[in-house]
């Protein structure tokens, strides 16, 4: 029972038809239009006679020859003689080779063997039959598409992307070009740019903040703090971290050291600017930049009509200083020497630029004003020795010539107060409460400077009352006209100077003194200093 056998193994080759036989190569395609008519003839005859054996129901097939006859007895035979002609075939088999093979097979005619050999031949019939059902079901299985090897029209081998990339930027197509894969996004090479320069980055390494793409140069200039005065990155420590200082009203940066190098500091607005930048040297050896010096008062003559205005300020809010007080502009020498030879003089300030007198005193004043010369350095100041009379509790108010009208325009009012005070009879007040009323009227004037020039938006965060106050008190005030930009934030600057001063007299006596004044009005409040020497107490 080896009939399977023969016709699975045919020439002798497991499964790989490369070999020849004495008709043609088994598993090539024919190779003209002869040979394939051929080989479809064979089919179809073979085909042919399959047909006739079903319609006729006849016992053999006459390709098959005499020999080769269909068992009469097994009905399994007929249908499996059919299939594995058909397989002899397709397995390119000689013909006659199929007919002998098969014919070895279905020998089922032949007188019975012995009892053994029928045992062997019903086992042999049924693996048989187990794996002709497994050729059959094979089959139908569909074989894979095979390329003739002469055919012109090759398989395109076009490999198609999983998915379309598109430019984060913009959003287009990218194609089958380079490409570059950044912050979970796909990127044309020259799409992929710096926030800062807009030029592509075709650098390795970035930076990113906010979402936004730097070079790692372009990264530091903008986030490492650079020094405003030398203009270089500020040095980190040994630890990693980078020191610096910035003023709290100008939020200029620039490196520790410059507080101690000599760097050129104005002694007006307290900027520390580039060493590039100009100022002119006064003769007490200050420094004032070129904006601060545009509204600089310079001899007591120039100062005068500031020292009116301040005067009708306060007969505004009811508080006419009846006395004449002279107020004179003196150097800083000067000044301290006056302030020494006060009996019952404070001090309260590292530099003093005011001082209310109440001795009788020489001192020497402002006459003319200076000229710029060589190196910007002022020459040629006029001074001049005045004598001071008392004629009651105050003799005169002196103020450090030089400094912007603003400026000098907080110390008068400043000053001012201290007179007020003493001529009232306002006595043995501690520092707190005479500094701090004294800073709440500079403020208020201030105020009303402001509001005068920019409008009643400026005082957003002033109370109606001081609002009230100080507007009324400055309709005859603010002759100067339209200020400069400059000036207006410098006026700013000085505001803030009042309300963020840490020292205990002029800034904590300054803000409790602001707030009894916006809580019970300026007049409730000075009349209870007068009677407690202290400031009302505001609760809530």
């Amino acid at each position: 029972m080896g009939w399977l056998a023969k016709v699975l193994k045919g020439s002798g080759h497991k499964g790989q038809h490369h070999g020849k036989n004495q008709d043609r190569i088994c598993d090539e395609a024919p190779h003209s239009e002869d040979e394939l008519k051929e080989q479809l003839d064979i089919d179809h005859a073979i085909a042919l006679s399959l047909s006739e054996q079903d319609q006729k129901g006849k016992k053999s097939i006459g390709l098959m020859g005499p020999q080769m006859s269909a068992c009469t007895n097994c009905s399994f035979c007929d249908a499996l003689h059919k299939l594995l002609f058909g397989i002899a075939s397709l397995c390119c088999f000689p013909t006659m080779q199929a007919v002998h093979i098969l014919d070895d097979a279905f020998n089922c005619d032949k007188e019975p063997q012995s009892e053994e050999y029928k045992q062997l031949a019903r086992a042999q019939t049924k693996e048989d039959e187990q794996l002709a059902k497994a050729l059959q079901e094979s089959m139908y299985m569909e074989s894979p598409p095979r390329w003739e090897t002469e055919n012109i029209f090759q398989p395109y081998p076009f490999n198609f992307p999983s998915e379309y990339r598109i430019c984060a930027l913009c959003n287009t197509e990218i194609g089958r070009g380079e490409f570059l894969t950044r912050m979970g996004a796909d990127w044309h090479p020259e799409c992929f740019r710096c926030h800062a320069c807009n030029l592509p980055i075709t650098d390795g390494e970035f930076s990113i903040s906010d979402y936004r793409s730097y070079h790692k140069l372009c990264y530091k200039e903008q986030r490492h703090p650079r020094c405003e005065v030398c203009k270089n990155f500020i040095p980190a420590n040994s630890e990693g971290l980078i020191p610096y200082r910035e003023h709290r009203f100008w939020k200029n940066k620039y490196c520790p050291s410059h507080e101690h190098d000599g760097t050129p500091r104005c002694c007006s607005c307290e900027r520390m600017e580039p060493r590039d930048t100009r100022h002119l040297l006064l003769d007490d050896g200050r420094k004032l930049c070129l904006e601060c010096l545009d509204s600089a008062i310079m001899d007591t003559q120039e100062c005068q009509p500031l020292y009116l205005e301040i005067q009708e300020f306060y007969e505004g809010l009811n508080m006419k200083v009846e006395q004449q007080v002279p107020m004179l502009l003196v150097e800083r020498q000067a000044l301290n020497e006056a302030m020494e030879g006060e009996k019952n003089g404070t001090h309260h300030l590292s530099e003093i630029r005011g001082l209310c007198l109440s001795e009788v005193q020489t001192v020497p004043t402002i006459s003319r004003r200076p000229r710029i010369g060589a190196n910007h350095q002022f020459i040629d100041m006029k001074t001049e020795p005045r004598r001071l009379i008392r004629r009651c509790e105050v003799t005169a108010i002196l103020v450090l010539y030089g400094l912007p009208r603003l400026l000098t325009g907080v110390i008068l009012a400043h000053e001012m107060m201290h007179a007020w005070l003493r001529l009232k009879g306002y006595r043995n007040l501690s520092p707190e409460v005479e500094e701090g009323i004294c800073q709440v009227l500079a403020y208020m004037w201030l105020e009303s400077e402001l509001y005068t020039a920019s409008g009643s938006d400026v005082l957003s965060s002033t109370s109606s009352s001081s609002l009230s106050l100080s507007s009324s008190s400055s309709s005859g005030t603010s002759k100067r006209g339209k200020r400069s930009e400059f000036e207006k934030i410098c006026g700013a600057f000085l505001k803030h100077h009042i309300e963020s001063d840490a020292s205990p007299a002029y800034g904590d006596g300054f803000r409790t003194g602001w707030q009894a004044v916006d809580k019970y009005g300026l007049k409730d409040t000075l009349n209870h200093i007068r009677l407690t020497k202290s400031f009302p107490e505001v609760v809530g």
